[in-house]
Formats: C-alpha cells, sequence, structure tokens
C-alpha cells in the first residue's frame, strides 16, 4: 500500500532525501518547488518503506488505507499531480556538503532572526561548516513567524521548530534575545565581530488599502489579528474586539492568512484549548459574538489564492457551513471548472479553473449584505468579484462598501455608488510586506533587501555588499510556506561559502567572545540562550497542567520575569 502526503505538508523536502526511488515531487531545483500547495508522493513508484513517513518533521505523511476524515482526499491528490505532471524519477546530480578551504580558520557568522529561515541557515551552517554562529532577534523569543504566524490549530506543522530547537543545543550556538539591530546594535557592528552577517528579518510589516476609513477603529490588519492569538508581545491582549458589533467579520483577501483568521474566528474554542493560543485570544473567543466571517477576493474564483491544503481543512470546520455568495460570474466560473475536460483539483499545475473546481457542490446563495448575518449557527461566505472602495461609520467601522470588479455594481446603495457590507470589523489581509533594515539597502517596490543569489547589493552599482547576506522573506518577498526557507537558505549559505572560499570574507577586527560583551553593556535586558530555555521550559509546565501543548507568555513583562532566575 502506497503512502501519501497529507495537508500539514511543510514542503522543506526532508522527506525527499531519504526516499529510495526518488518518488516524491516536486524536489528541490525542479520547477514548482518552493510554490506548489504541498508535496506529492507517486503511488504507482512507492514501494511502501515508510522511509518518509519517518523522515516528516510534521507528521504529514500516512499509508493510503489509514487516510480518514479530512485527509481521505489526499490519496486522489496525490495520484492526480502525477497525471498531470508524469515524471520518470531519474536522480538529479548529487550534492555533496560544502567545506572551507585549508587554512581559513574558524568561521564566525551573525544570523539576524530566529524564524525558519534563520534556523534553517544556521543549522546548514553549524552541521557542513563547523561555524560558530549568533543568533539575534529583536523579541524578547525565539521562533518568528514559526511562533507568532503559524495558526494554534496547526500543531503539527509547529512540530518543525523541534529539529531548531536541537540547534539551539548545539556548543557553537550563541543566542541574543531582544536586542534590535539598528538600535541596540549596529551592522557595523555585527561585521565588526563575524566574518558574514546573514539577514532573516522576515516581513513585519503589513500592505495598506489606502482607501477612506481605513484607520477607524473596528479596521485592522491581518498582522495584528494573526499576533494577538499567538501571543506576540507587541501586540496587546485588547487589541482585537469581538463584541457585539462583529457579528459579521469581513477579511479582504483570500490566502492562506485570510483563511486561517475565518477558521480561528469559527471554531469551536474548546478545540482551540487544546493549543497553544493565547489565553487572552482564547477567552475572547468563547464571548465571541462573531457568527459569519465573508472571505472579500477581488477576482473569480478561478484566482483564489488559498492552497488546497487550506481550503480542504476550511471546508471541514466542524459547526460552521461554507456558502458561495451568488454574484455575477460565479456560477458560470465553477460550472466551468466542474466541466469534463476541465483540470479539476489544483494539484500543483497552477491552471485557472483548478481552485474554482474546489467550489464545486458548496451552496451558492444570495446574502442580504445590508442586513445582519442571519439567525442560527456559524458560516463562511466567499464573496468574490467584489473591489472594497471605502470603510464607512463614525466612531468605528460600520461597513464596507464595494463595488464589481468593473467599478460598477448593480445593487447600488447609498452616496458613493456600489453596494455596502453591514460590517463592525474589516481585517485586510492582501499580504505581508518587508520593513527597512537600519545600515542596508530596501526596495519599497518589493518591500525586500535587494540581492543577487543571497548576496545584498547596492541598488546604485549592482554590486555586492560586503560579508552580507539575505534569506527568507526579506529575500524572495512573502512567498512559499516554511519549507520553501530550506531551499532558500541552501542558496543563501552556498553564496556565503563560495565567497568564504574565494577569501572576499574581511578578517573581523574584534573576537566573537566580546560581542556578549558589547549586548550587555547596549541592551542589559537582553536574553540568552539559557533564559530563552527557561522560558520555553515554563511555557511548556504551564501546558502540561490543562493538557496543552505550551500555555505562552504573550508579554515582554511575562517573558523577562521568567527568564531572570537565570544569569547569562
Amino acid at each position: 500500500m502506497a503512502y501519501a502526503i497529507t495537508r500539514t505538508c511543510c514542503n522543506d523536502a526532508s522527506c525527499v532525501s531519504v526516499c529510495p526511488v526518488n518518488c516524491i515531487h516536486p524536489t528541490p531545483g525542479e520547477p514548482g518547488f518552493g510554490t506548489t500547495d504541498m508535496l506529492y508522493i507517486d503511488p504507482a513508484a512507492c514501494i511502501d518503506c515508510g522511509a518518509c513517513a519517518d523522515a516528516c518533521p510534521v507528521d504529514a505523511i500516512f499509508p493510503v488505507d489509514r487516510l480518514a476524515g479530512p485527509d481521505a482526499p489526499y490519496a486522489e491528490l496525490n495520484r492526480r499531480w502525477y497525471e498531470q505532471n508524469p515524471t520518470d524519477h531519474a536522480w538529479g546530480a548529487p550534492d555533496f556538503p560544502r567545506s572551507l578551504p585549508d587554512g581559513f580558520g574558524e568561521l564566525t557568522v551573525a544570523v539576524v532572526g530566529t524564524g525558519p529561515s534563520a534556523g534553517y541557515t544556521a543549522q546548514l551552517l553549524l552541521r557542513t561548516t563547523g561555524a560558530r554562529v549568533t543568533m539575534i532577534d529583536r523579541l524578547p523569543v525565539a521562533g518568528g513567524l514559526l511562533r507568532h504566524g503559524v495558526a494554534p490549530d496547526h500543531q503539527s506543522t509547529k512540530r518543525i521548530g523541534e529539529s531548531f530547537a536541537t540547534t539551539y543545543h548545539h556548543p557553537a550556538l550563541r543566542m541574543h534575545l531582544g536586542v534590535a539591530v539598528g538600535e541596540d546594535v549596529t551592522h557595523e557592528d555585527l561585521t565588526a565581530h563575524h566574518h558574514a552577517v546573514v539577514y532573516a528579518v522576515g516581513a513585519a510589516g503589513d500592505r495598506r488599502l489606502g482607501l477612506p476609513g481605513e484607520d477607524l477603529p473596528g479596521s485592522l490588519p491581518a498582522t495584528t489579528l494573526v499576533g494577538w492569538y499567538n501571543a506576540h508581545p507587541g501586540v496587546p491582549a485588547d487589541a482585537v474586539d469581538l463584541g457585539a458589533h462583529a457579528e459579521r467579520v469581513v477579511v479582504i483577501g483570500n490566502g492562506n492568512v485570510a483563511v486561517d483568521i475565518a477558521r480561528i474566528l469559527l471554531s469551536d474554542p474548546d478545540d482551540l484549548a487544546r493549543t497553544d493560543i493565547a489565553d487572552h485570544a482564547l477567552a475572547a473567543l468563547r464571548d465571541s459574538r462573531v457568527r459569519e466571517v465573508v472571505l472579500l477576493a477581488r477576482r473569480g474564483p478561478e484566482h483564489a489564492a488559498w492552497s488546497e491544503p487550506e481550503f480542504l481543512a476550511l471546508a471541514h470546520l466542524a459547526g460552521a457551513e461554507l456558502v458561495v455568495a451568488d454574484e455575477p460570474g460565479v456560477r458560470e466560473a465553477i460550472a466551468a471548472a466542474a466541466s469534463p475536460g476541465s483540470t479539476g483539483s489544483s494539484g500543483s499545475s497552477g491552471s485557472s479553473g483548478s481552485k474554482a473546481a474546489l467550489l464545486v457542490g458548496l451552496p451558492v446563495e444570495a446574502v442580504d449584505w445590508a442586513a445582519a448575518p442571519p439567525p442560527g449557527g456559524r458560516r463562511i461566505v466567499l464573496r468574490f468579484g467584489a473591489v472594497p472602495t471605502e470603510l464607512l461609520g463614525h466612531a468605528r467601522v460600520e461597513g464596507l462598501r464595494v463595488t464589481g470588479p468593473e467599478g460598477a455594481d448593480g445593487n447600488a446603495d447609498g452616496e458613493g455608488g456600489g453596494s455596502v457590507i453591514a460590517t463592525g470589523l474589516v481585517v485586510r489581509s492582501i499580504g505581508y510586506r518587508g520593513v527597512p533594515v537600519p545600515g542596508l539597502p530596501f526596495d519599497e517596490t518589493s518591500g525586500t533587501i535587494p540581492h543577487d543569489g543571497g548576496r545584498v547589493v547596492d541598488p546604485a552599482t549592482g554590486l555586492p555588499l560586503s560579508a552580507t547576506y539575505v534569506v527568507g522573506w526579506a529575500k524572495r518577498g512573502p512567498s512559499g510556506g516554511i519549507g520553501a526557507n530550506r531551499d532558500c537558505a541552501q542558496e543563501t549559505v552556498d553564496a556565503l561559502l563560495d565567497d568564504a572560499a574565494a577569501w572576499q570574507l574581511p578578517t573581523p577586527a574584534h573576537p566573537i567572545q566580546d560581542f556578549a560583551h558589547l549586548v550587555r553593556r547596549r541592551q542589559p535586558e537582553a536574553l540568552g540562550l539559557r533564559q530563552w530555555r527557561a522560558v520555553d521550559r515554563t511555557e511548556r509546565a504551564r501546558g502540561e497542567e490543562t493538557g496543552r501543548p505550551r500555555v505562552k507568555l504573550a508579554t515582554v513583562p511575562e517573558l523577562l520575569a521568567s527568564a531572570r532566575r537565570f544569569r547569562r
């Protein structure tokens, strides 16, 4: 019986390297890797050895005959991918570990960030070069997007953090948390104590709509709501109000983050109580008045941005109905996707009709947008072809005006044209955006750090900056799942090692040991690895008392208090 990869796939290709018959694709270097929804096992070539399941860091691989419930469709999804993407499973060129040139000495590297891209970068450096690595984060807690971005009900996805946790015990690793580059230490400080610096700072900002009323209370970026339910220390407990005015929540966007938000807002709090969701968010969700979440998309269903696994998880959300708003062109798009000759489910074909095919069989209903949600249970409404133009309200958001995709709407309602969706909470989920790092170039258009193969470059000359590198979303923009950072980190580390082999990395002016003294002088509240392990133990112990994986400390004072009893 063959194995199949399921919805929690992280795309980091750990399974690819252990498969004896190379039947898991796309592999690193193949088209689609890093952008595909997930990886796929060819059932015709699988020899049922189970090596992939043992290697999977997120427990996403199971024998086909054990798939049930929400995972049941994945046997067919794996098979269909190879129907649409034939491959002969030929082996690529072997990849050998890198090494430093004789006489180079001990390589020292600073990695700014502690999220997945930083974790993969540190792993590669520690495992293949014997380097000494210093990890730095502006927050007094490690984990980055893995801790503060992954939805709390995706606990299996968070298991990839266990591989990074082993890295934190490496004797050649040092960590400084609560240290802001550009404020507490500078880029020049980092290069003065290390051969190279890798920036893995992610994309902490959010994109704005630029609409009237966007700054009204009740209008939030997705970064705030996601940070709120994930106990981000920079997001206060009262940042999100789910009171009576929020019976209908409109989420502008239909990517994976928007789907996460809809799912969390309508999940059974008793189910969430078994996760690491922030305590303040869990309490608010227990008292929540939210009964309907609208996922608003500018274009038609064939252009939906969610991944197939995320959508299937939404479709199986217990206690919540999933419906499609009956808007012009929607029925036709769904019918076209269901017709003979359509590509059907998405696989990784990238066809425009594939996402619309996921809606086949869902109820398509007319919605009275000016009224409150209908009485009864909870529901998620998918509305396509609606362009937001204005947030309405006085003291807070009371509605969202939208027009059709061409700027016209047949259901005019009030001044300004278009139609109005009655809502008290609007969340814009239109993408994350990188923020500038003091001392480094920044591309305002893409929201990324300019680079060439991971080497940070001066945009004025196109030449690389000395000993300065970038990885992750700060490098390629906010795209790709957690596992995509592994291949991205490999490219950047290869560039760094190429420069080391060519003797292009300058010798640090000061020994790496002096950097810790500098940090203590500049930021006395900084936490080290021992303190972070103490915080981790505290959170896990709190979780054991209540049957949860951990209970997060949600504020900076709580985190510091937990760590203070341990000296550096």
